[in-house]
């Protein structure tokens, strides 16, 4: 049986007591699925914690009924745009004092995907490099800005 996303949120959704409705829409070659509800709040959590864990599981049930689905991601009243965006502008504003002075800039310690996004978004800069490092006391890690070694 293949899994359907979309039905597989929505039933999920249902079943914690929320009145919503779910798009499907491609994004960069992935599909994004789009909770539109009265109460976008209490989807998305302090920090984006709900709707990480949201996506985790709608993740985990799609991947039980089929284990060749692609992964998901899921998003509430373009949250993951937005804060997209605002770590993206932190990111740069990173780099360009790592640019400026040459000095190596820690960002606060961030999830796994909020990683991705920034080391995806300097992969290929000439003179930036990027790299994770453990945080104690956290689950998390942070990003490190440095001027890259010429070879």
């Amino acid at each position: 049986m293949s899994a359907q996303p979309k039905t597989i949120l929505q039933d999920l959704l249902k079943h914690m007591g929320f009145d919503a409705t779910v798009v499907e829409h491609e994004v960069d070659g992935a599909m994004e699925l789009e909770v539109k509800t009265d109460e976008p709040g209490r989807l998305i959590g302090r920090q984006g914690q709900v709707l990480a864990d949201l996506q985790y599981l709608t993740n985990r049930l799609i991947f039980h009924l089929d284990q060749t689905a692609p992964k998901v991601t899921v998003d509430v009243g373009g949250y993951r745009a937005q804060a997209r965006e605002a770590l993206l502008k932190k990111a740069m504003e990173a780099a360009e004092k790592v640019r400026k002075w040459g000095d190596v800039v820690e960002l606060e310690p961030l999830n796994a995907y909020d990683r991705r996004i920034v080391h995806t978004a300097f992969r290929d800069d000439p003179g930036i490099e990027t790299h994770s490092i453990e945080v104690e006391g956290t689950d998390k890690k942070a990003i490190l800005f440095r001027p890259k070694k010429s070879a």
